[in-house]
Order: C-alpha cells, then sequence, then structure tokens
C-alpha cells in the first residue's frame, strides 16, 4: 500500500478550483484516495481538504456555498473591505454549515492545516483538535487575510494568527509522497496548463509559480472574485487537471 498525502495550496476564492479537483477525486479517484494519510492544506486550500477529509458527501454544498460568497463580495461596493461586512463571520458560517458534529474527531492527526504566528511570521502546521471549534478555530486562522478579512486577528490557543499562505502556502508533508494541487500555473502534480509560457518561476511562501500575465490575473480573482460563469470555468477545469493526473498515475476509476 502506498503513503500517500494529498496538499491543497492558497488560493483565495480560486478554492472553487481545487473543489473541482475534490470532486475529480471522489467520482473517479477513490483508488487514490484509499491510499491517502494525511490531507494538509493552507488558507482556501485547508477549507477545501477539511471538507474532502470529514464531509466529501458535502463537496456539492461547498461548491454551493463558494458561488454565494462570492456573489456576496461582488455586490458591496468595496468588495471584502466594505465598512459593516463581516467576511470571517460569512466563512465561519459556512464553516457551521458543512462541516459534521465529528469532524474533529475525523481530522485528528489527518488534517494538516498551516497557520501564521503574527510574532516574527512563524509557521505552524496544526494537526491536533480537542473539538470541533477547534477545528474550526484553526481554518479561520488559515484564512484571515489582514485588512482583507478584517483588522483583529484569529486568536487560537491564546496566541494570535493569520493566514497560513504567508509562511507556507503549500505544506509538504514528511514520508510518502504528497500530491499538490493549485489553481496557479506551477510545477506541481495539479494545476492549470496555459500555453506559450517562458517557464520563470518565483518561489512565494515556499509554492513555486510560474511568473506569467495568467497568473498575474490568477491572484487578482483569488481577492476579488471574477463572474459565476467564470467560477465554473475554474470549477471545471480543476476537475479536467485531476482527472488527467488520474489517468496519468494509473489512479482513475
Amino acid at each position: 500500500m502506498k503513503h500517500i498525502n494529498l496538499s491543497f495550496a492558497a488560493c483565495g476564492f480560486l478554492g472553487i478550483y481545487q473543489l473541482g479537483a475534490a470532486s475529480a477525486f471522489c467520482k473517479h479517484g477513490q483508488k487514490l484516495l484509499r491510499d491517502v494519510k494525511a490531507f494538509a492544506g493552507a488558507s482556501a486550500g485547508s477549507l477545501v481538504a477539511s471538507v474532502l477529509l470529514t464531509a466529501p458527501e458535502k463537496i456539492e454544498e461547498c461548491i454551493q456555498f463558494t458561488h454565494e460568497f462570492a456573489e456576496d463580495l461582488r455586490r458591496q461596493s468595496f468588495g471584502a473591505v466594505t465598512p459593516g461586512y463581516d467576511f470571517m463571520a460569512r466563512l465561519r458560517q459556512g464553516l457551521e454549515s458543512i462541516l459534521p458534529p465529528n469532524a474533529h474527531q475525523l481530522a485528528h492527526g489527518r488534517l494538516h492545516v498551516s497557520i501564521t504566528s503574527t510574532r516574527m511570521g512563524r509557521n505552524s502546521l496544526v494537526s491536533s483538535y480537542s473539538s470541533r471549534e477547534d477545528l474550526i478555530q484553526v481554518l479561520l486562522a488559515s484564512s484571515f487575510l489582514p485588512l482583507y478579512a478584517g483588522l483583529k486577528p484569529v486568536v487560537y490557543k491564546g496566541q494570535t494568527w493569520v493566514d497560513g499562505g504567508f509562511s507556507n502556502s503549500l505544506p509538504i508533508l514528511p514520508g510518502g509522497r504528497t500530491v499538490a494541487i493549485s489553481p496557479f500555473y506551477s510545477r506541481l502534480d495539479i494545476s492549470p496548463r496555459d500555453k506559450g509560457q517562458l517557464g520563470v518561476y518565483v518561489t512565494i511562501a515556499k509554492q513555486d509559480i510560474l511568473l506569467s500575465v495568467a497568473n498575474l490575473v490568477r491572484l487578482n480573482q483569488a481577492l476579488f472574485p471574477p463572474s459565476r460563469r467564470e467560477m465554473e470555468s475554474l470549477y471545471h477545469g480543476g476537475f479536467r487537471d485531476a482527472v488527467r493526473f488520474l489517468l496519468k498515475e494509473n489512479w482513475f476509476e
């Protein structure tokens, strides 16, 4: 039996691409999922990892929530930073609705969430959860982008934490092979494939990303969600790229 880890990169609203990949795993990659020992992620990637691990049957509900959340932001005059708009409360609402009562038990020891300490920018990979609320706090911390999502960092175990994407945007776990998924064109197992690129990469928070106009557009979309039609296209892109990977690695069913 192989030892496989799945890791989902930080990516904001481009998490819809990763939900496409997660859907492909559920539909055509059960052979892969049976070999997965651990799941990991940063920011939106940690949310996708948590759903795939603890509530795969709710991926469709998660997709719908993402579309509604994006629509919420598009209606705001200044997006997430619109006065009076509570980004984190909206995200918590989604987590409360989607994660099952025993999510922390399913995640304990298997879900590794990247968070960044406000002290010296130190990274921590959390994998121990004493309660469902404990798990939710860690996921919120991993997704908290200062100023964009609010002014007060998330408090977890007496310390303040912010987006895991600042310090480790794509956790690679020790032991076995980590299959990495990112909505940015990169040298990973599952990512978009743009044509006619020069192959110049930059490393951002431990993730190698191709320096390209297409990736700059994606970075903007991560914070300012595009139209529903474009988000649906991103979802199908993630599904298609994951299927391509499953076929290549002989994991497709």
